[in-house]
């Protein structure tokens, strides 16, 4: 009911506004080359050729997301559109804040890119109408949304401007959330049968949404992929910017690659490096990521705090994080909350350095038997676990290292990943915008384990 009184607040005296035709707002996008006339777009995703042979027709694909700054999703979405078939799929992004850090190489790849510049904090009616107007002329398949934002309002969006399908992309589990973001997770679980599908990168996150009310017609797992010929062990690059960091070669560098926020648990960290740095004088510490500036008061106090100001360096948010690894020995993500499938993990791994973290979303499964894991908010433990991966020695960590890139390259590599994509989005562009849909042979329900690899099965919420 609440989003009916909505939708109809914002799309009451409005057809003018919403119709392509009308001059009060001028086109975001020229039309596509050849145009999608909605009137005879195929509904099946194919279209026949003068010899009445069936072929694949262009899938156009929006991803809808909250902003563009530095993030695991924001990453996550800019290496899949990349890495999506051009050939069989349009993709735009669509930003509800601002072009953030990500925008301007998104448009440098070639990515169309619109920003609707809304604040933070600040809903506003005008720029849902410019969503849907922006939908309209674009005419997309799908629109996927990524975040809670961008789901709830995607979910008007797809309905005043008739987009034929909707997919949510849930990214975290057990995340906390402000007062009002808590609302409107709850109204996207009271929502959550409207779309298409909801896709989740982690089982947990999966586990977590249905525990809070989330009963989606189609589950679909996809964790997230890495891009292993970006990603990989390098040497010279490591030496090089261990010297520019004045880091010793013969150092044991651990490396926190995170932004400044409470989830990501700094103190934690902090106190673990503390229990060690007596008993090993040879490690040294990184913080790299949004807000790990040396200008960050309450951060560089804390360093101090702890009597690290001589060994934690802080490198705030960089762009070059393949070389940040490359300089690593050991990798850590101590989130006390809300992880899903860590990116910056996988990205370690596929640089071929191990990784000691705290035991939240798909951690366990992510890093398997090449890493160690220990429980959140402990920092004996996570101090232990960095002793473990410190006493094996330089040739044991390397061996570890080898590894988990195998892992990676074997389960999570980018093109296996996006493959799942198009497959999805080619199967659900398909359907007509009203046929049921009926889960596949080898489906898992809920929190049950497939024995299949990740990326491949399909899941069905149905009945449950």
């Amino acid at each position: 009911m609440l989003l009916q009184r909505l939708l109809r607040w914002v799309a009451a005296g409005l057809p003018h506004y919403l119709d392509p035709r009308s001059n009060h707002v001028p086109p975001i996008f020229p039309p596509p080359s050849p145009p999608r006339d909605a009137a005879c777009a195929p509904s099946s995703g194919q279209i026949s050729n003068d010899a009445g042979e069936t072929e694949n027709a262009m899938v156009t694909i929006v991803h809808l997301i909250t902003g563009l700054e530095t993030g695991g999703a924001e990453r996550m979405l800019s290496r899949l559109v990349r890495r999506t078939d051009q050939d069989r799929f349009r993709s735009v992004v669509v930003s509800i804040t601002d072009s953030g850090t990500l925008g301007p190489s998104l448009r440098k790849a070639g990515i169309e890119v619109v920003s609707l510049e809304m604040r933070h904090g600040m809903p506003d009616p005008y720029n849902l109408l410019r969503l849907a107007r922006i939908l309209r002329e674009l005419n997309p398949d799908i629109l996927q949304t990524w975040l809670y934002h961008a789901d709830f309002f995607g979910l008007m969006a797809t309905r005043l401007a008739n987009v034929p399908h909707l997919v949510w992309n849930l990214r975290c589990s057990d995340i906390a959330l402000s007062p009002a973001a808590a609302g409107v997770r709850r109204i996207l679980g009271w929502c959550s049968a409207l779309p298409d599908a909801v896709f989740v990168n982690s089982r947990a996150g999966l586990s977590f949404h249905e525990r809070i009310g989330y009963r989606p017609r189609r589950w679909e797992y996809v964790p997230n992929g890495f891009d292993t010929a970006e990603f990989f062990p390098d040497a010279a690059t490591r030496e090089r910017l261990r010297s520019e960091l004045g880091i010793p070669a013969e150092a044991i560098v651990i490396g926190l690659p995170a932004r400044y926020h409470p989830m990501k648990d700094h103190g934690t960290f902090l106190q673990a490096a503390a229990a060690i740095e007596a008993e090993r004088p040879q490690v040294c510490f990184l913080l790299v990521g949004p807000g790990t500036e040396p200008t960050n008061p309450a951060l560089a106090k804390a360093v101090a705090a702890m009597g690290l100001a001589d060994r934690v360096r802080l490198l705030g948010e960089r762009s070059d994080m393949p070389a940040v690894y490359a300089a690593l020995d050991i990798a850590t993500l101590s989130s006390a909350w809300g992880e899903g499938f860590p990116n910056v993990l996988g990205e370690a791994m596929a640089c071929g350095v191990p990784c000691a973290a705290t035991d939240g979303g798909d951690v366990r499964e992510l890093l398997g038997d090449t890493g160690l894991v220990v429980p959140r908010c402990d920092p004996a433990a996570l101090a232990g676990a960095w002793q473990a991966l410190v006493a094996i020695g330089a040739e044991g960590r390397r061996s570890r290292g080898s590894e988990a890139r195998a892992r990676i390259v074997r389960d999570y590599e980018l093109g296996i990943i996006a493959a799942r994509y198009e497959a999805l989005y080619t199967d659900i562009a398909a359907r007509d915008a009203a046929s049921p849909i009926a889960p596949r042979a080898g489906a898992f329900r809920g929190g049950h384990q497939p024995t299949a690899r990740p990326g491949i099965e399909r899941t069905d919420a149905a009945g449950q």
